[in-house]
């Protein structure tokens, strides 16, 4: 499905019916009427693509249309890699939450803006607790105000029900946490490097360095596998 709408955003070769395009190429570009820049497609072998039908007259590429499409969807593969996606984390809180249990949800929201993901807390009224909603109000003015440094107020403590809301967004662009087996493989890899670093050592000693000069950097290269431990 998502390829066909790739597929269907752009007219090909006999869909293009405008009298006359602009054809770019390395070269630049040239207006011309349509027909012979079908011609032109025709005897070089490739397609009449048309990448700009907004423009006066539209722009159209002299190319092979499966290649064209192949470079659309890679690209638009790359930029969506690149984007961070943006999670929206819940933190909740009782209008009585003890500073041990709101130490614990600060450091967690923390860690969750630092991701990059957006943080909804709030504060739930159980029953006649509702009659504590100032205090809530302030608990929650103080978990945004102890966030200043991680993420910005997007709105201000509100009512909803029995549940008492504050937004924050992040500050800064988030950085994907690497998986265990990515920090393993890098260790491992790491690992493998200062050992060969280790055994080029042994092997850079002279021929006759005499076996004070092998014990100095056998010596060495313990001490460096120790340290590594």
């Amino acid at each position: 499905m998502k390829n066909d709408r790739i597929k269907n955003q752009y007219r090909v070769n006999e869909q293009i019916r405008v009298r006359e395009v602009r054809i770019v190429g390395d070269s630049g570009s040239t207006v011309m009427p349509t027909r012979q820049a079908l011609d032109m497609a025709r005897d070089q072998g490739v397609d009449l693509v048309e990448i700009s039908p907004n423009a006066n007259p539209p722009v159209c590429r002299l190319i092979d249309y499966s290649k064209f499409l192949y470079q659309q969807k890679k690209r638009a593969k790359e930029m969506k890699a690149k984007q961070v996606k943006v999670e929206v984390k819940e933190i909740r809180f009782g209008p009585q939450t003890d500073e041990h249990d709101y130490q614990f949800k600060l450091k967690h929201a923390k860690e969750f803006l630092e991701e990059g993901n957006k943080v909804r807390a709030y504060v739930f009224f159980r029953g006649r607790s509702i009659l504590f909603k100032e205090q809530g109000e302030v608990l929650l003015l103080r978990f945004a105000n102890d966030l200043e440094e991680w993420g910005k107020v997007e709105s201000m403590p509100s009512l909803e029900g029995k549940k008492m809301f504050i937004y924050l967004a992040p500050k800064k662009a988030g950085v994907a946490k690497k998986s265990q087996q990515a920090m393993d493989r890098e260790k491992k890899a790491a690992e493998a490097k200062d050992v060969k670093a280790v055994a080029d050592d042994v092997e850079d000693v002279p021929a006759n360095g005499g076996l004070f000069a092998n014990a100095k950097i056998s010596a060495d290269a313990l001490e460096k596998l120790k340290n590594q431990e």
